[in-house]
């Protein structure tokens, strides 16, 4: 196979922190409000600033609340976890990596002691319909390192008693939400967005602000101080819009906001899933026609359009001892890596052996197109070195 002639403008697809949005300088950090305090007159107009316009493009509810936060989307899940947590049993759904690990810190951690867990392997969901109503939820919207999604809140009761919490890092911006049905919604504008790390973003329902207020006397554990959203009695308006709790980056704010009036520019959340989807299509058309890849997700309703996630297929490669299919597999990444044509598209590590695309907004369709190519001649340049040494 001839290699490709012409390489991708930007090779970043790595699936956090995610390639900037089209178009990205450095100039676009120029007023960022560095040297001045996040407390004062300008900081907090800033802060307040980058939260309505989260909440602008995601259309949310009025009434739902929405902050920036400590320790990326990790710190976001376990703020919610540590805060509301324990009043009723509660149900969570774990299918891939960091899902299965919100599981291990309730029962490990936290030692709740009536914590149904419900578990899938990579590239399946479970079964989502055994979600009670009287229980607290805990789930995870789209699974980074399984490239599977789940597809419809339809299986959360509007009527229910329990908050339902949402990890929704590499969802949030890309999928079409139905708000009313969570409470709590977690996410790091490093994935959709294309932000910088670090900074995470909470988003609370009315039915969450109530039942955190009401467990900020009842909590049975030390809570960190970085948790604690509530003083005294009440979550006063602004001080989760732009009073945090922490210090965050005023570069990574005002990164943000340039993210986010790109995002506006574009069609705001409809011309942000719409060049995901559009993303995924290319990568679907390719599989189509292969005969060596595969989706990791077993059925398309349940396929992610952010985080791809791919498993190699050919006969040559299965046939393979499972540590010699790793190291194939990272020969044919290490190519693409070598060629800066594709940066950082290895499966998670504790994923099964295989490809990681990110297809968020931020990437150009053109330049999944031109990766198809590139993977192609990858793959056919391991397989051939392969076959040259069984000879």
């Amino acid at each position: 196979m001839e290699k490709p002639s012409v390489k991708t403008k930007c090779p970043n697809f790595s699936s956090g922190p995610c390639a900037k949005r089209p178009g990205w300088t450095l100039d676009a950090l120029k007023n960022a409000l560095v040297g001045r305090s996040h407390r004062s007159k300008e900081g907090k107009e800033r802060l307040k600033e980058v939260s309505l316009r989260m909440k602008k493009v995601l259309g949310l509810p009025e009434d739902y609340r929405i902050g920036v936060v400590a320790g990326s989307d990790t710190g976001a899940v376990e703020l919610a976890m540590w805060s509301l947590l324990g009043s009723r049993p509660v149900d969570i759904f774990g299918f891939e990596s960091f899902s299965k690990g919100w599981i291990t810190d309730a029962v490990k951690y936290l030692k709740l002691k009536d914590v149904n867990e419900y578990k899938a392997d990579y590239g399946k969901l479970p079964d989502l319909s055994k979600a009670n109503p009287k229980h607290d939820i805990v789930f995870t919207l789209n699974g980074t390192t399984s490239g599977v999604k789940v597809p419809h809140l339809d299986w959360i009761k509007d009527d229910r008693e329990g908050v339902v919490i949402c990890d929704a890092t590499s969802g949030v911006f890309a999928m079409e939400i139905d708000y009313k049905k969570l409470d709590v919604i977690t996410f790091s504008w490093q994935k959709v967005l294309g932000g910088e790390a670090a900074h995470g973003v909470i988003i609370l329902s009315p039915r969450a602000v109530k039942r955190m207020e009401e467990r900020n006397s009842q909590i049975p554990w030390p809570m960190p101080k970085i948790f604690r959203l509530v003083d005294e009695k009440k979550l006063l308006p602004g001080e989760l819009e732009y009073n945090t709790i922490n210090t965050p980056s005023m570069l990574c704010v005002e990164d943000a906001i340039d993210a986010l009036k790109w995002a506006e520019s574009i069609g705001g959340l409809k011309g942000l899933v719409a060049r995901s989807q559009s993303n995924l299509k290319v990568l679907e058309d390719w599989v189509a026609k292969s005969d060596w890849i595969d989706f990791l997700a077993e059925t398309k309703e349940i396929r992610s359009n952010t985080s791809v996630c791919l498993k190699i297929k050919a006969d040559w490669f299965l046939a393979l001892p499972d540590e010699e299919k790793a190291k194939a597999a990272k020969k044919i990444t290490s190519l693409l890596d070598k060629e800066g044509v594709a940066y950082d598209i290895n499966s998670y590590a504790k994923a099964p052996v295989g490809i990681r695309i990110w297809c968020g907004a931020t990437v150009e369709k053109s330049d999944v197109e031109i990766l198809t190519k590139w993977l192609d001649w990858a793959h056919n340049t391991v397989k051939n070195e392969y076959k040259a040494e069984v000879k």
